[in-house]
Parts: structure tokens; sequence; C-alpha cells
């Protein structure tokens, strides 16, 4: 004679205990993924600012001519330089004005010959959002020999920096006691566009 065996299924008990794991492990994992996508847009800014830089340091020294990397407020008719935010234009400097600026005509059709002589631009979102940039200038020229060239006749050249964090509320750097790891920019004098980490330890290769 056949026996019929009882199929047991999961009880309610059991199915809440594992929906309580399930719970537990991923407020656990949470965190350390908020911190990685944090950090994988802190990069992605950070390259989109260095190709920005070595793209207008690269048409110095081709062109022989000066060439600058400005960040603006936006990329339309209302423009202005800024020294907190990933957008950015790359344009020829006019031979009679070292100052000038593409302030007001960030909409302006690329041209090598026309004013403001735009080469090339890059809107901060192309790059994502949820990453702050704090930059120590809000242009940076560079000459022919793809030196740094003062922004004003006369005036002296010094390096560099811009910093991309993380917005407040997604955590702190790593150099701050948090788990992001945060990124700079460094333009030295002599031209030389680099990436680093500043809570890398000295000697370390990715240190600023």
């Amino acid at each position: 004679m056949l026996s019929l065996r009882r199929h047991r299924g999961v009880s309610l008990i059991e199915g809440l205990v594992a929906l309580v794991i399930g719970g537990i492990l991923l407020a656990m994992a949470l965190p350390s993924f908020s911190a990685w996508i944090t950090g994988t847009r802190i990069r992605a800014t950070t390259e989109g600012l260095l190709a920005g830089l070595q793209l207008a340091k690269s048409e110095a020294t081709t062109r022989n001519t000066q060439v600058r990397f400005q960040l603006t407020t936006s990329l339309d008719a209302t423009c202005r330089r800024t020294t907190t935010s990933a957008n950015w234009v790359v344009d020829v400097v006019d031979a009679n004005a070292a100052a000038d600026s593409v302030e007001g005509q960030c909409n302006a059709a690329p041209s090598d010959t026309v004013a403001p002589s735009i080469l090339q631009l890059r809107a901060a979102t192309e790059t994502g959002s949820g990453a702050l940039v704090n930059a120590g200038a809000d242009q940076i020229i560079f000459n022919g020999l793809g030196r740094q060239a003062p922004v004003v006749v006369g005036g002296a050249t010094n390096a560099v920096t811009i910093d991309v964090t993380p917005i407040t509320a997604s955590g702190r750097c790593l150099s701050a006691g948090g788990k992001i790891t945060c990124l700079r920019i460094v333009v030295s004098p002599a031209g030389q566009v680099r990436m680093c980490n500043p809570s890398a330890a000295t000697g370390d290769q990715q240190a600023c």
C-alpha cells in the first residue's frame, strides 16, 4: 500500500525570521554600498575635470598659443566663472586680453576664430551628480609650452588644486575619519596635471 507524504511548507514565523535576518544584513551592507556609490561619483567628476585640463594643455601646445580651462556656473547665456562647479569650458585666449572670459557666452557655437573661441565644453551632469567641487582658481591658462600662464598680465603662477568631495549628507572623506575616498587634481606652475588621493600616505604613488 502506498503511503502519502505530507509536504511541509514554510511557516509564518519562519518567514518572518528570514525577513528580519535579511533586513539586518541589508542594513549592515547599505553604508558600504552608499560609500561605494558616492566614491564612484567623485571619481567620475574628477576624471571629467582632468579631461578638460588635459585638453586645454594639449590644445595650447598644439596651437602654440594660450588656451584656458574655466569652471562655470552653467553652460548657457547666464554662465559665470566659479570655483565650485564641475561645468567646464575650454577656450582660446584672445591675443589682446589675458583676462577675457566666456562669461555670458557659454552657449556660443564652438569656433577657433570667432570670440569667445570655445573649443569644447562639458556639463557637470555628464559625469553625474553627488560630488562637490572646490577649486583654488576659477580658471587656469596654459601657454604654448604647456606651462601655466598668469591669469593677470605680469602676475605670478602658483600651483592650483581642485578638491572633489561628497555632498555633506552623503558621508565624509577618509582624511576626516569617513569611509569615502576623496580626490584632488593638482596643476603645477610647470603645467603638470595629476589626480591624487589626499588621504594616501606619503610615499604612495597616489599621494598628493
